[in-house]
């Protein structure tokens, strides 16, 4: 029988800013799941990471099941009512439309689901990032699951040597979901290519080519694509398989050890290290910086066994003060250059008002006349 695993994420309230959910907002949200429990879910998790809660549900009901999505948008419509009783700043921020229309994904939630035929031993990390984008997770997926230099099973287990297929999303086209399927390693250095561009190309899922069985799925859609313009990042979710066919957790945790830039932070127009935190941290230092946590479970019998939390450990410590100097570094830079991000990508719409009032005041100068010279 198939496991369907499903995360559902969303911004519905936040104490001080852009900091951390309440207590009892998240009590709200899991009541309303708990109240599912034994029925449409055979079990799940609520947590935060940032701002955001997300809503883990196990269920046998396929991926995009319309009665597992209407749990999550009620949960979060209850909760925003929660969040606006205690005054909290941006209640049901993700929420951008006023009716459930059958799927989440278009609406505001970010979502991340995987069904599979779970093994007798069935491991999987859940990631949830805030104040950053999906393309953040391109690079620590690329060098776990094609570079060997990173993840050592690529040349020494069988199944994981046949390699593993992408499958990337071109964010930026709106009319459909345009996407590209390359398989690693023959087309290492075109998925290179793609994936350099965090804004645009994304790692939708990964699967494995042994079997075909689906390794990993991130959520892609941008908020500027469903709402028609751009209204911020959705501070992405993340389910990993881990272990047998599929790369262990520590080579699939090791990539985070770099902490590399990624846009987000402040007003989501910036660029800052993604800081591996524990599960439940807040933001802080410049609305950021970008924040990733990861939760180990196991499931089985369609039960989750109790999390762990992968990035509480102390050699995460390093990573973090070693990502608090590169954050700092980056903001002396201010306004210029790569410290924030091309106009393309600027979230708010300050400095595109700006730009615009200036253009009316650019002059073409006429080039000067000049004498040819005489040789």
């Amino acid at each position: 029988m198939k496991t369907t695993l499903s995360v559902i994420k969303a911004d519905i309230g936040s104490i001080g800013g852009h900091v951390a959910p309440s207590k009892d907002l998240l009590k709200t949200v899991r009541a309303r799941v708990g109240a599912a429990l034994g029925g449409l879910v055979s079990d799940f998790h609520v947590g935060a990471t940032g701002d955001d809660i997300a809503i883990l549900m196990v269920h046998d009901r396929g991926v995009g099941d319309p009665d597992v999505h209407a749990l999550a948008w009620e949960a979060f419509r209850e909760g925003t009512e929660t969040a606006r009783g205690q005054g909290l700043y941006g209640a049901g921020q993700d929420l951008l439309v006023d009716a459930f229309s059958g799927n989440v994904k278009g609406m505001g939630p970010a979502v991340a689901e995987m069904e599979f035929v779970p093994r007798p031993n069935e491991p999987f990390l859940f990631f949830a990032a805030d104040k950053t984008e999906p393309g953040a997770y391109n690079l620590p997926l690329y060098l776990a699951f094609a570079d060997p230099m990173n993840t050592p099973g690529l040349l020494l287990s069988p199944e994981l040597t046949k390699g593993f297929a992408f499958r990337v999303q071109d964010v930026d086209f709106t009319a459909g979901d345009r996407v590209i399927e390359l398989n690693a390693p023959e087309d290492l250095y075109n998925l290179a290519a793609l994936l350099r561009d965090n804004s645009r190309f994304v790692v939708e899922s990964i699967r494995a080519r042994s079997d075909g069985d689906v390794a990993a799925v991130v959520s892609t859609t941008r908020l500027h694509n469903i709402a028609g313009k751009y209204t911020g990042k959705d501070d992405p979710v993340a389910l990993v398989r881990v272990q047998k066919n599929f790369p262990a957790t520590g080579e699939i945790l090791a990539p985070y050890g770099i902490a590399p830039y990624v846009n987000g932070a402040m007003r989501g127009s910036h660029v800052g290290p993604f800081m591996p935190v524990p599960h439940g941290t807040g933001t802080s230092y410049f609305d950021g910086p970008p924040l990733v946590s990861c939760l180990g479970f196991c499931v089985h019998d369609g039960r989750l066994t109790e999390p762990v939390d992968l990035f509480a450990h102390p050699f995460w410590d390093t990573v973090r003060a070693r990502a608090a100097e590169k954050a700092l570094e980056m903001r002396r830079q201010g306004f210029s250059g790569a410290a924030m991000l091309p106009y393309s990508e600027l979230e708010y719409g300050g400095i595109v008002a700006i730009l615009n009032k200036l253009d009316a005041r650019f002059t073409v100068v006429a080039p000067v006349e000049t004498e040819p010279l005489v040789h």
